[in-house]
């Protein structure tokens, strides 16, 4: 299992990078994303070496972000390989987005010598990588002895997957990897992980409260998180829903749990159901922004929360939670339909009858503005192109980021598989598409749409070459309207410098993949949105296709006025 880190076999040695690679293969490890440099270039090379596949990455933050996404698809912790210094403070970007979102992910970082480091002497890349990392991960290690990487690797995994999932550090510093150790010591210091996420078991009364709250109920209302899409309980899910008949309304990352076109989904009727629901149950989901905290006059005052959570910390932390539920999802689930009577939950047919003909009227709503020709596209007829290619491939995973671009890709592109549906989540942060995009298609083998906005894209677009390099099947679309959220503002100086939200006009992003030996597509109507992201598909191979829409097109900050204070004094906006 060991090898000699010279190759002589007359040594019976082996040194600190074999025993991580050894570790990692030890517990089923497969795949590392990362950027090489020092002191990690040789456990790269060796982690590749050992049949470990390795993906390199132009940054850190979407080699994390690679990871993250490849957390959430597996339920395994995503590796990520970083240099140190600057090159983990890259990757901790991706480390706190990850913890955020609840995805496993460990962040493997060189690190310099800690004797210097602790005397703050001035070594090459010189910082306390460990200490820093505290305040963003679930946990942060470091292993300073090669006898304690097994060890090392084991803490990271459980503390990665167990309970909420999240990020996790492990500082290896460059004397750590170099040392050397007899191969029989080596052997036992390793550990294999055993049921590093056990189930956690609901009490049986927590399942009687809700379902009896459930019972009482005239308006119910499920809403399903992210958390529920990463449990992989999705038959027990579905048949809950439906045994009760009780509407559902899917987060974004939740879509596909079931179909989009599932008569029971009340996403046409968002607005409506937060607002009357008078019980409310969140299965892995949270009242966190995205939810407006459970509060103001997008809810229901006197409504009654069920919440479905591994962490009993979170339960209360907005509204109070008449009947919580603490377990891992998959138990609850199970548990609630063990107990469930026949028709013992049955939502109001006036309940039911008000959603569907609110979802009527949205739905008819929102086909007009599909069925629009404007010239040129807007987001509407755009996306509507991209839909109705995708309407015939359930296999293809959709990454979606942007301001409006998201926010009219969510509405607008049905889901109909579960955890195909990858976008930025909690945060709302940027720049996670290419990292997502590369590491979907990695862990799944299967094809990638990335929907982007063109400043979103701008975070990561340089992952155009990895995507080239390792020959992966992903089709970016990057909508060009030439600007963060349009590309019609000016400069209210006067000046010659373009405002702070425009970017290049008339801008060819497909340019930038052709110089890797990509294909590129520049389109201007719908009909050539379709041709073009059909042909992609079929080619198998990478792509980007620039999406030239009306400048004009988009609102300030998408969705999310309300969130971006803005001046009253002097700032009159072109439109």
């Amino acid at each position: 299992m060991f090898h000699k880190p010279n190759e002589n076999k007359s040594q019976s040695i082996t040194d600190g990078f074999h025993l991580v690679v050894d570790a990692l293969k030890l517990n089923g490890i497969d795949t590392i994303f990362g950027v090489a440099g020092i002191p990690i270039t040789d456990l790269a090379r060796l982690a590749q070496a050992e049949g470990i596949r390795y993906i390199g990455f132009r940054h850190e933050q979407s080699a994390g972000n690679a990871a993250a996404i490849a957390g959430y698809l597996t339920k395994k912790p995503g590796i990520c390989l970083t240099v140190s210094a600057p090159g983990f403070l890259n990757g901790m970007v991706a480390l706190a987005n990850a913890t955020t979102n609840g995805f496993p992910m460990i962040q493997i970082s060189g690190s310099s010598d800690r004797s210097i480091v602790d005397l703050q002497q001035g070594d090459y890349e010189e910082l306390d990588q460990m200490n820093a990392a505290k305040p963003y991960t679930k946990a942060s290690f470091r292993v300073s002895k090669p006898e304690d990487i097994g060890t090392g690797v084991a803490r990271a995994i459980h503390a990665a997957v167990s309970g909420r999932p999240g990020g996790v550090y492990l500082d290896l510093t460059a004397d750590v990897l170099a040392a050397t150790l007899g191969n029989d010591a080596a052997s036992r210091s390793l550990v294999r992980v055993v049921d590093p996420s056990p189930r956690q078991i609901p009490d049986p009364e927590s399942i009687k409260r809700a379902i009896d709250l459930h019972a009482s109920a005239q308006r119910p209302l499920i809403i399903l998180g992210k958390g529920a899409a990463y449990a992989q309980a999705d038959d027990a899910i579905r048949s809950f829903i439906e045994k009760t008949g009780i509407p559902y309304l899917p987060m974004s990352m939740a879509k596909g749990l079931l179909p989009d076109n599932h008569k029971q989904s009340a996403a046409a009727a968002r607005s409506l159901v937060l607002s009357q629901a008078d019980v409310v149950m969140l299965v892995g989901a949270r009242l966190n922004w995205l939810l407006a905290q459970g509060k103001g006059p997008h809810w229901s005052q006197t409504a009654q929360f069920v919440q479905v959570d591994i962490s009993a910390t979170e339960i209360d932390s907005n509204r109070a939670i008449a009947a919580p539920v603490v377990a891992d999802i998959g138990s609850a689930m199970s548990a609630f339909l063990a107990a469930l009577k026949p028709g013992q939950i049955q939502p109001k047919a006036a309940w039911i009858d008000a959603i569907a003909e609110r979802k009527q009227h949205n739905t008819e709503r929102m086909a007009a503005r599909l069925d629009g020709s404007p010239n040129p596209m807007n987001f509407y007829s755009s996306l509507r192109a991209i839909r109705d290619v995708l309407a015939n491939r359930p296999d293809i995973y959709v990454v979606n980021e942007g301001a409006n671009t998201l926010d009219f890709g969510r509405d607008i592109i049905d889901m109909h598989q579960p955890r195909q549906r990858l976008d930025c989540g909690t945060w709302g942060v940027m720049g996670i598409g290419m990292g997502y995009a590369i590491g979907a298609a990695v862990v799944s083998g299967k094809p990638v749409v990335a929907v982007e906005g063109d400043s979103a894209f701008g975070f990561s677009g340089m992952e155009l070459e990895t995507i080239c390099r390792y020959h992966l099947p992903i089709v970016v679309v990057v909508f060009n309207n030439g600007g963060i959220y349009r590309g019609d503002d000016i400069n209210r100086s006067g000046g010659a410098d373009p405002s702070p939200t425009v970017l290049m006009r008339d801008a060819r992003y497909d340019k930038l993949i052709e110089a890797f030996d990509g294909t590129g597509h520049n389109v201007t109507d719908p009909r050539s949105l379709t041709k073009a992201l059909t042909v992609a598909l079929a080619s198998g191979k990478p792509a980007l296709i620039n999406c030239v829409i009306d400048p004009t097109a988009g609102t300030e900050s998408g969705h999310l006025q309300n969130l971006n204070p803005q001046s009253q004094v002097g700032n009159e906006k072109k439109n």
